[in-house]
């Protein structure tokens, strides 16, 4: 029995950095996306300044609950999760939802994949919430893809039978990168002489990559170029003052379509794509006038399947509560 229970859920999206907590009362269940945008004000908190994350809860309820502790709570983390538990990579910080239940009076505690829960969001989201980038008009009921270049890459796929939702986590941003034409095959020739294997995240699609592309085009190129990070290399692509930054801006588009596409088949996602992460969303216009879409359907014989499917990018900056609260109101305990 819940004596003594708020009825309220806390949602938690936990990075090596930062996390964010809310208080959201409970949902009528699967399906109603009446509320579940309805997550409460949100608290920043730095991690660096709470040992663990059970004090950093803790502190939270003491300032929110109002005395009343929560009955479950979902906490997203920037990690991969086994047995509802994560040891973060970049924080001492480890998120164990079994300690913490009890340690701090939960009914429950579940521990996701922050992409896992990015995919949890998507049937939620509005249409001020996307900016669509090509395709049609997608098919009801078929698997909805969520691919996001940030700091990493994220691959996730909500799949929905018999009325019940799953999101599959992935870890296809380690699956080595393909190349399409011949320049781009000597960019990977480049990194691969650095790197070793070069994959999706790190030959291309993530921070990183963003900058590993920058630099191995100005040595296919000859070009002398200064140091960039990658808000360096965005910045100086879209105000038109460094042409190899530039062409990895573009090369980055392409690339980014081509490895959509590519899971687009792998996972039949013909309910739509959509792209997340902290960087395309910085750059939606020049991301719409790249060859990404070209990129995306270009698969030979499955080009007309491709066709079909929509590619979104989301501009929401809380997606990830509004998925929070999606997988807590469809799983009620």
């Amino acid at each position: 029995m819940n004596i003594g229970k708020s009825g309220q859920i806390l949602l938690a999206d936990i990075g090596g950095t930062n996390a964010r907590f809310a208080l959201s009362q409970t949902g009528s269940g699967q399906g109603d996306l009446s509320n579940v945008d309805q997550a409460g004000p949100i608290d920043y908190v730095k991690v660096a300044d709470f040992p663990t994350v059970r004090e950093a809860i803790a502190d939270v309820l003491a300032r929110r609950s109002g005395g009343q502790p929560p009955q479950r709570a979902v906490l997203a983390v920037a990690g991969p999760v086994t047995n509802n538990r994560c040891v973060m990579t970049n924080s001492p910080w480890v998120i164990d939802g079994n300690e913490l239940q009890p340690a701090l009076g939960f009914d429950s505690v579940h521990v996701l994949n922050d992409f896992e829960v990015v995919a949890w969001s998507l049937p939620a989201l509005q249409p001020a919430d996307l900016i669509p980038l090509g395709g049609g008009a997608g098919l009801p009921g078929e698997p909805l893809l969520v691919v996001g270049p940030g700091t990493g890459f994220g691959v996730s796929c909500l799949v929905e039978r018999h009325g019940a939702r799953l999101a599959v986590v992935t870890e296809a941003g380690h699956a080595t990168l393909p190349a399409e034409n011949e320049r781009e095959e000597r960019v990977i020739a480049c990194l691969r002489r650095r790197l070793g294997h070069v994959s999706i995240e790190l030959g291309a699609l993530s921070g990183s990559g963003l900058q590993n592309l920058y630099e191995a085009l100005a040595e296919v190129d000859g070009a002398q170029v200064p140091h960039r990070e990658a808000a360096g290399i965005t910045k100086a692509a879209l105000e038109g003052s460094c042409s190899v930054s530039r062409a990895a801006l573009e090369m980055f588009c392409a690339i980014l379509g081509s490895v959509a596409g590519n899971l687009a088949v792998t996972f039949g996602a013909r309910g739509g794509v959509y792209v997340a992460g902290g960087i395309a969303p910085r750059f939606p216009e020049f991301l719409l006038a790249s060859a990404f879409r070209a990129r995306f359907e270009a698969k030979g014989r499955f080009q007309d399947y491709l066709r079909n499917i929509p590619t979104r990018l989301v501009i929401k900056p809380d997606a990830s509560f509004v998925g929070l609260k999606m997988f807590a109101d469809s799983n009620p305990n």
